[in-house]
C-alpha cells in the first residue's frame, strides 16, 4: 500500500447550542489536532439530523465530520478533549485506508453547471409514434 493512511472523525453536538459555538467548537478541534503536529484535511458541518436512538434526552444532534492525518497519537488527544466538553454527545474516530479526501469547495461557481451541460441535458425528446388524426378517431367510434 503506497497511499498513506488518514482519520475521519464523526461527532455530534447538542442540538441547543447556537451556531457561533458550533463555530468554535470547529475552530477548537481543528486547533488541538494542529497543536499535537498533524494536518486537518477536510472539516464539513453536515447539519442538524435526527438521532437513530434518544442521547442524554436528545432526538437531533448537530453532525460534524473532521479528517485529518497523523500517526494516530492525536486521536487520544481529540477524543479526551471531546470526552471533556459538555455540548459534544457522541464522536467516533476511523482509520481509513485509500486516497486523501478532497476537500469540498464552496464556491458558488462550481454549484452552477455550464450551460452547454444544462443544454444538452434538457434536449426534449422526439415522439416516433404517431397519433391518429382526428378522421380516424370519428370513424373508430361510429363503428
Amino acid at each position: 500500500m503506497s497511499e498513506k493512511p488518514y482519520y475521519e472523525t464523526m461527532y455530534i453536538l447538542r442540538p441547543d447550542i447556537p451556531e457561533e459555538e458550533v463555530d468554535n467548537h470547529l475552530k477548537k478541534y481543528s486547533e488541538i489536532l494542529k497543536e499535537s503536529g498533524t494536518e486537518v484535511l477536510d472539516s464539513q458541518m453536515r447539519g442538524k439530523r435526527r438521532l437513530a436512538y434518544p442521547i442524554a434526552k436528545h432526538k437531533e444532534g448537530i453532525y460534524v465530520q473532521l479528517s485529518h492525518t497523523g500517526d494516530g497519537q492525536q486521536v487520544a488527544i481529540l477524543e479526551k478533549a471531546m470526552r471533556l466538553s459538555e455540548d459534544v454527545i457522541r464522536y467516533l474516530t476511523v482509520k481509513q485506508d485509500g486516497p486523501l479526501p478532497t476537500p469540498k469547495s464552496t464556491s458558488k461557481d462550481d454549484d452552477e453547471p455550464k450551460k452547454s451541460e444544462t443544454e444538452e441535458a434538457i434536449k426534449p425528446t422526439e415522439d416516433k409514434t404517431e397519433s391518429p388524426s382526428k378522421d380516424e378517431k370519428k370513424e373508430d367510434s361510429k363503428e
